[in-house]
């Protein structure tokens, strides 16, 4: 999304309107939150209008302790800067001049039911799941083992065959046919389904099934951080294929690069036991067991020895 309204965060994290009840329709664009402390005090420089203010028990403390005129000229400041809403946590009581204010320049005073802490990182993971910039993949994305796997491949490739045998053998859903990809972080990729898609799967032949009525709602889970990416393609007798996983592979999402690994589709390989060994594999490797690696030092330290144990 590029914006979310001042009235969906307010319901989806079940804020208190208190005033500025004109505001609920202006639009939030930015994922940080910001704590107005410094600006309680008349410094501004650093002020960022665009993110919305969670206003504290400390930060309210601070404010009671100015001058009187002192404080309503800041924060009349602060509601002139037009902030997409101001948010009080719950141990916090609204002064009188934010309800005026709220009305006065149409801008959301809102109360949470939850202490600074919990607000904040509720808020904070709320925008960044609705604000992130997100790019659509085809391909279908399982949890193979605790793998967030994404494959891919060319139409018709056998990908979600692939994934439905992979479901049958105990493995999870996440989104088929089309995933969406958001970075949360550098480092921290984060795949989903588009509502519409939800449990739903493409079979050719079949058509779409849904996958919990199907295998039971074991077999589909909302999101998974992505981990690797395989990508099917036709067996290529003129291509050469890494034979000992010694070749990494990545790829890149926004900033974020992701192990590859390609393989090749013939015949008579069940595909869907390579896809979940590779993803097996590569979750050995994040836990610092590198089979390839062991079995090349093994192999050079008995060649060392001249082929004798």
């Amino acid at each position: 999304m590029d914006y979310i309204t001042i009235e969906k965060i307010m319901e989806d994290n079940k804020l208190e309107l208190i005033s500025g009840a004109e505001g609920l329709n202006r639009h939030c664009v930015e994922d940080m939150i910001a704590r107005p402390g410094l600006e309680f005090s008349g410094f501004f420089d650093y002020f960022d209008p665009k993110r919305m203010l969670l206003v504290s028990s400390k930060d309210a403390s601070f404010l009671s302790q100015l001058d009187p005129e002192v404080a309503e000229k800041n924060v009349r400041r602060i509601f002139e800067e037009k902030p997409p809403c101001i948010v009080f946590s719950l141990k916090v009581q609204v002064p009188e001049m934010f309800k005026k204010f709220g009305d006065e320049y149409g801008i959301c005073v809102l109360k949470s039911n939850l202490r600074t802490t919990p607000t904040s990182s509720k808020l904070y993971n709320y925008l960044q799941e609705h604000l992130a910039e997100t790019v659509s993949i085809h391909g279908t994305f399982l949890d193979i083992n605790g793998m967030g796997t994404l494959i891919i491949g060319k139409s018709g490739i056998g990908k979600s065959e692939t994934s439905l045998d992979l479901i049958k053998r105990g493995h999870q859903l996440i989104a088929d046919d089309l995933v969406e990809i958001m970075e949360k972080e550098p480092g921290n990729l984060i795949g989903t389904a588009p509502k519409i898609l939800k449990r739903y799967m493409e079979i050719r032949g079949i058509g779409i099934v849904d996958v919990v009525t199907m295998f039971g709602a074991g077999a589909y889970r909302d999101r998974k951080n992505l981990r690797l990416v395989v990508e099917l393609e036709a067996w290529d007798d003129d291509k050469y294929y890494d034979r000992l996983g010694l070749e990494e592979q990545k790829i890149k999402y926004f900033n974020t690069e992701i192990t590859k690994i390609t393989i090749p589709v013939l015949p008579g390989r069940t595909v869907s036991l390579l896809v979940e060994s590779a993803a097996m594999n590569e979750k050995l490797k994040l836990l610092g067991h590198f089979a390839a690696m062991d079995f090349i030092s093994k192999v050079d330290a008995k060649a060392k020895k001249g082929g004798k144990e």
